[in-house]
């Protein structure tokens, strides 16, 4: 929904790629299907199902209302990392993209392991920008006032890898409501990713 571009770019630069979840997505009790739709649509970002890792720990339950404890999850975050030889980290900034408490957690177990100085030598951390509603939903037409702001990192995608991530937001069928069909269309999140360095 969010990191599309940023995967498919690794990916065109060859980038070996992991994906850790933090959570099943059981808030409606379809974790496992999610689960399921999860792997398709890193199969179609070209994540095999070998590389993606689901926590799925009753102390990280997928609830927009719910912070995660920041250790807890900076464990399972280090583990991850140091048992895949992990050294770029991309997660959510502060603003947690859509202000949802359990991204926001992620940015904070992110942050407390840069800032205690855990993270392996020389694994980096990239955070994705939240923007402004305005410029979330204006889609490609973000890409001027993106490639002027300062950032470190800029991914924005051809037309073909545009329909490639829609292909992988397809994936999800259990969360398609009405708004994410809207949300695949307009979204700056399906064509740009700009991120900073942590």
């Amino acid at each position: 929904m969010f990191f599309a571009p940023t995967l498919l770019s690794l990916g065109r630069l060859r980038a070996r790629l992991w994906l850790l979840c933090s959570s099943s997505g059981n808030y409606y009790n379809q974790g496992e299907i999610r689960k399921r739709e999860l792997e398709e649509s890193c199969a179609v970002l070209g994540i095999p199902p070998s590389n993606v890792a689901v926590i799925d720990h009753r102390d990280l339950p997928d609830d927009p209302a719910v912070e995660w404890d920041t250790q807890l999850l900076s464990t399972f975050v280090l583990k991850h990392i140091e048992t895949n030889n992990i050294n770029l980290v991309v997660t959510f900034d502060a603003g947690g993209v859509s202000g949802h408490a359990n991204h926001i957690s992620l940015y904070a177990a992110l942050r407390n392991l840069h800032s205690e100085g855990k993270l392996p030598e020389g694994c980096r951390v990239l955070i994705l920008e939240s923007v402004n509603l305005l410029r979330k939903y204006i889609s490609a037409l973000d890409v001027p006032i993106s490639c002027l702001l300062s950032r470190d990192v800029l991914f924005i995608l051809t037309k073909e890898e545009s329909e490639q991530a829609k292909r992988a937001m397809r994936c999800h069928r259990s969360q398609l409501l009405w708004f994410r069909h809207i949300y695949m269309v307009f979204s700056r999140y399906m064509v740009i990713n700009s991120l900073r360095l942590l």
